[in-house]
């Protein structure tokens, strides 16, 4: 007598396996998001900081000025300063020491806008710093004192993150040129916090 076997699943195998599926899916969903607004976060805030790095070493390197400002026109042909660093931002050769992009001023970086969901709040009336030919911060342009930080936010606000750092994160420029990360939430409140 030949016997039928029979392929498939039964019903109570389906079930279970849906169960499974699920609530790993409920578990991952959540934290990846998380994983992503981390990455846009930190990409961010690292992005300006190698600008920062950019700037100081070429004027050292050139021994002559070098600026690095927001631009609201940062991906055109020809950017110059102006707007916020969510706009974007230039470092330039600043051969005449004015802290604008003029004509003939060599472009070093343009970086494009931030994502939308990244906010950007500075720490003194120019959005600019301005480094010297030693590579030490030049201070003051005209009266308008430089950025000294800038505290990039999101949705998350100033709360706590992974390994008991804040969601926000902060750059500090000291005035002799040099920039830091802050990530503790205790670090960015001191330089006035997310909205």
């Amino acid at each position: 007598m030949k016997t039928l076997r029979q392929k498939g699943y039964t019903l109570y195998e389906l079930l279970i396996t849906t169960l499974v599926v699920g609530v790993l899916v409920s578990i991952g969903v959540p934290s990846f998001v998380s994983f992503g607004q981390n990455s846009r976060m930190t990409a961010s805030v690292n992005d300006l900081l190698g600008s920062f790095h950019l700037a100081r070493s070429e004027a050292a390197r050139s021994k002559g000025n070098v600026t690095i400002c927001a631009s609201a026109n940062s991906t055109t042909a020809d950017p110059g300063c102006g707007g916020t660093y969510e706009d974007g931002w230039i470092v330039f050769q600043d051969t005449n020491g004015d802290g604008q992009r003029d004509a003939g001023e060599a472009l070093l970086r343009s970086h494009p806008p931030l994502p939308e969901q990244i906010t950007v709040l500075t720490v003194g009336q120019g959005d600019y710093f301005a480094y010297g030919p030693t590579g030490l911060g030049r201070g003051q342009i005209g009266g308008v004192p430089p950025t000294t930080s800038a505290v990039f936010c999101d949705d998350r606000g100033n709360t706590p993150a992974s390994a008991g750092n804040s969601a926000a994160r902060a750059l500090r420029v000291l005035p002799i040129g040099r920039a830091t990360v802050l990530r503790t939430i205790d670090q960015i409140n001191d330089l006035g916090g997310c909205p």
